[in-house]
């Protein structure tokens, strides 16, 4: 499968908003994270994302089709920040995920480190990134009952 990245530009906001919606109301549904699920945030904040001088929003594209997108942000020159990330359910499970995440480093090669955070009982979501290099710094979040942020690193 060929999968590549885009630099999503600001009339690409409503489908990535859409997109992002649909993946993650789910989640929202079975977390009730209701201050930090990308599900139940506004347009306005993929078009800041889009915008962001200090990051982006990437479409990821599976052959020649639309199928997620990957935010990525930098901190310092050289600490990246890798959030929201997500692919559409019926492309879960292919290796687009692993692509993207290799294609975004690649992309920025000057980064020293990427950081992320993810939700500690999604153990896919979990598997996928220490998979993929990632370690748990040891910073975690509760945010409900059955809710916990876990926060990952990459070292370049």
């Amino acid at each position: 499968m060929d999968v590549k990245l885009e630099k999503a530009i600001e009339s690409d906001a409503i489908t990535i908003f859409d997109l992002q919606v649909s993946e993650f109301v789910p989640l929202l549904n079975k977390y009730k994270d209701y201050n930090t699920n990308p599900a139940n945030e506004t347009i306005d904040k993929i078009v800041n994302r889009i915008n962001n001088p200090s990051g982006g929003f990437y479409k990821i594209i599976a052959d020649n089709i639309l199928v997620g997108a990957i935010c990525i942000y930098w901190q310092e020159e050289s600490r990246f920040w890798i959030s929201p990330m997500f692919i559409l359910h019926n492309y879960q499970g292919q290796g687009i995920a692993q692509k993207a995440i290799n294609l975004i480093e690649n992309m920025f090669s000057n980064a020293k480190s990427w950081e992320l955070a993810t939700i500690l009982e999604e153990e896919r979501t979990c598997y996928l990134y220490e998979k993929m290099g990632f370690t748990k710094t040891g910073v975690e979040k509760t945010l409900n009952d059955s809710t916990t942020l876990v926060y990952y690193k990459k070292i370049s």
